[in-house]
């Protein structure tokens, strides 16, 4: 799969990401997206337009843990063996389509 084919993959997914949020009761802002704060990491995924940053909300309160994307990290990965989520390394908010297996405890 191409680098061009990877990303509209990512963003046909986090569309059904941001879907189901909202169909779960929350509300969402974008926080770092492509380039995002790692656009000088080789290794990152932000560069390469395969990650993004949510701010997650609920009833207007910001939800700041990990633990509040827990539902939404466990939606994210059932969608494709390539879909990460970061809750995996303390960073909730962060959802990628990544070609590296699953990064876990």
């Amino acid at each position: 799969m191409t680098l061009r084919q990877k990303q509209s993959n990512f963003v046909r997914l986090i569309g059904l990401l941001i879907v189901y949020a909202y169909e779960q009761g929350y509300e969402l802002t974008f926080g770092d997206t492509y380039p995002g704060k790692f656009a000088h990491s080789e290794f990152g995924q932000h560069p390469k337009g395969l990650a993004i940053d949510l701010n997650l909300f609920k009833d207007g309160i910001y939800l700041r843990s990990t633990e509040s994307h827990k539902l939404l990290g466990a939606y994210w990965e059932s969608l494709d063996s390539l879909c990460t989520w970061g809750g995996h390394w303390s960073d909730g908010n962060h959802y990628s389509f990544d070609e590296f297996k699953r990064r876990t405890p």
